[in-house]
Parts: structure tokens; C-alpha cells; sequence
């Protein structure tokens, strides 16, 4: 009696296993049968797209194509440029600017002014480019761009303020100091012009522009003095303690101290 009751409860809990893992391979049967019709989904999905990419792109194609093209000829046109046009342009001005070069140069190096040379350096000798027929023919050079410097700075010594605030306006560098040199030359035209508001602005740009000890302190200086002829007293002494600060061993912060107290006293 024993026996059976107990082989009744043995068979029951063998039954109720196997039933269980039945549920479970049933479970893991649904799982993967549901992955699989996910993934034919999915698969089926990226093939209605790729078709409907093709459909669109099979409609346009000619566009396509066309676009391609214009894109492969602004290339092919652009690398013709530069090498049959540019590179050439660059070479031809580099080697004419070399004559009026050394006349600016030299008139650079003279004590007394030095009108004729300025003029050589500008308009040439006939058989020689001057610095304005290479501005004309190559002004989106480097040589060209330089040119306008030289043309610029040749106008200001001779004293033809307009004509050298046209040329060191149009002129533009990277240069750690040329750039900031000619917005000094535009600031001392202005100066010269006696328009001192006009003056200051390009001090202040000048020693704005590329930061150094050499050209920084020139031009904080001239925008201080340019201050005090204003009668911005306040400007100027904070401009000469800017120079004693950031400067104390350049030419400007010289006297310094005099300098600030004269602007500050002029306050009042």
C-alpha cells in the first residue's frame, strides 16, 4: 500500500516535470519562432526600402548623373586654376614686384625725402613694372596684396594721405607685425589729415591686431598721445599704464611715469 501511494507520488512529480519542461520547450519553440519572424521583418522592411531607393534613384538618375557631373568639372576647374592660372599669376607678379621693390627699399634707407625713388617704386621706368601696374594686373596675389603696402607707405611719405589710406586699407596680412603696421601708417595719414577720431581708431586696431613687443607698445603710445589731444585724459592714462604694465622694457615706456601723471592731472 505504501509502495503505491509512493510510486502514485514519484510518477506524479516525474509527470508534472516533464509537463514543465513541455511548457518550456513550448516557451523557447515561441521565442525563436517569434525572433525569426521579427528578423523577416526586418529583412523584409530593408528590402522595401533599398527598392524604394532604387525606384527614386531609377527616376533621377539623369539628375543625378548631371549633378555629378557639374561637381567632377568645378574640381577639374578649379585644379586647372590653379595650376594654369594662379600659379603662374603668383610667379609673374613675385618676379616683377622684385624691381620696384628695391626702389622703396632704398628710398626707405634715405634721410631726406626721397619723392623720385618713391615715384620709381610706384609707377616704374618704362620698361619696369611699377608697384600700381602690378596691383592692377595681379592685386588677388600675394605679391599683388603686398604691393599695396608698399604703394600704400611710398603715398604716406610723399604725403599724399588719401591716395596711401586707399592702398594700406585694401591691404590685408597675416603677419605677426606688418599688419598691424599698416593700420599705424592709416592711423599716422589720419594724423596728418589732423582727423584725430579717425587716428585713434586705427591706433587702437593697430596695437589690437597681433599682439607683440615691438609694434604693440608704438601704437598703444600714439593712441595715448592721440587721447591727450582729444582731451580724453581718462583714455590716455589708462593707455600709458597699459604700456608701463605690459611694456616696461620697449621704447615707450620710457618717461612713462610722467606720462600718466600728466593724464592724470589733466583731469582735473
Amino acid at each position: 500500500m505504501y509502495f503505491c501511494a509512493y510510486f502514485k507520488i514519484i510518477t506524479m512529480a516525474t509527470y508534472k516535470k516533464k509537463d514543465k519542461a513541455a511548457k518550456q520547450l513550448t516557451k523557447d519553440h515561441d521565442a525563436v519562432m517569434s525572433a525569426q519572424s521579427t528578423t523577416k521583418e526586418v529583412f523584409e522592411g530593408l528590402d522595401t526600402g533599398a527598392n524604394k531607393i532604387e525606384t527614386w534613384i531609377l527616376k533621377r538618375q539623369k539628375y543625378l548623373l548631371i549633378g555629378l557631373g557639374v561637381v567632377v568639372a568645378v574640381v577639374l576647374a578649379y585644379l586647372a586654376y590653379m595650376r594654369f592660372v594662379k600659379q603662374p599669376a603668383e610667379k609673374n607678379a613675385a618676379d616683377e614686384l622684385a624691381f620696384p621693390k628695391a626702389y622703396f627699399e632704398e628710398a626707405l634707407k634715405m634721410a631726406e625725402p626721397a619723392d623720385s625713388l618713391y615715384n620709381l617704386a610706384l609707377n616704374g621706368d618704362g620698361a619696369k613694372s611699377g608697384l600700381l601696374n602690378i596691383i592692377d594686373q595681379y592685386g588677388n596675389t600675394k605679391a599683388g596684396n603686398l604691393a599695396k603696402y608698399y604703394a600704400g607707405v611710398s603715398y604716406l611719405k610723399m604725403a599724399d594721405h588719401k591716395k596711401a589710406i586707399e592702398y594700406l586699407d585694401d591691404f590685408s596680412s597675416d603677419d605677426l607685425m606688418l599688419g598691424s603696421v599698416a593700420k599705424g601708417a592709416i592711423g599716422d595719414a589720419f594724423t596728418d589729415l589732423n582727423k584725430l577720431e579717425d587716428a585713434l581708431d586705427y591706433y587702437e586696431q593697430a596695437y589690437e591686431l597681433n599682439p607683440n613687443t615691438f609694434t604693440t607698445p608704438i601704437f598703444i603710445d600714439k593712441a595715448a598721445k592721440t587721447a591727450m589731444a582729444l582731451k580724453d585724459f581718462a583714455k590716455a592714462e589708462e593707455l600709458f599704464i597699459k604700456i608701463k604694465e605690459e611694456y616696461p622694457a620697449s621704447q615707450a615706456a620710457m618717461d612713462i611715469d610722467a606720462k600718466i601723471n600728466e593724464a592724470k592731472y589733466s583731469k582735473k
